[in-house]
């Protein structure tokens, strides 16, 4: 594999760990379940899409056509599937009634714990 190649897979693959870390982060510190929702749903989306693609890139110089196959069908049903779990999740979770936290419930909390 040529050396761009290898650059290009470790920014790839780099940058879905950072949006890994990230979304990771944000589920643990954000204040609501629609929020963390949010951050793991970044983390299923683009931090997979960044990983497989990176993935992708050396599979498809060696010329494996059925690798790359099978890595875009990942990716077209963890695309699909991902957004409608989240949707759902919130929508069971709103008629349950888990209400968002709004800004000044986090302003007011604060105040309070000053």
């Amino acid at each position: 594999m040529s050396l761009w190649a290898e650059i290009l897979v470790w920014i790839l693959v780099g940058s879905g760990a950072f949006f890994t870390i990230v979304g990771a982060w944000g589920v643990v510190r954000l204040p609501d379940l629609y929020t963390r929702m949010h951050a793991a749903s970044v983390t299923d989306t683009l931090a997979t899409f960044l990983i497989l693609a990176g993935c992708a890139v050396p599979v498809l110089l060696a010329g494996d056509w059925l690798i790359a196959i099978k890595l875009f069908f990942i990716l077209v049903f963890l695309w699909f599937t991902s957004p409608m779990a989240s949707y759902a999740l919130a929508h069971a979770a709103f008629f349950d009634g888990d209400k968002p936290v709004l800004d000044h419930d986090l302003t007011e909390d604060r105040e309070g714990s000053a």
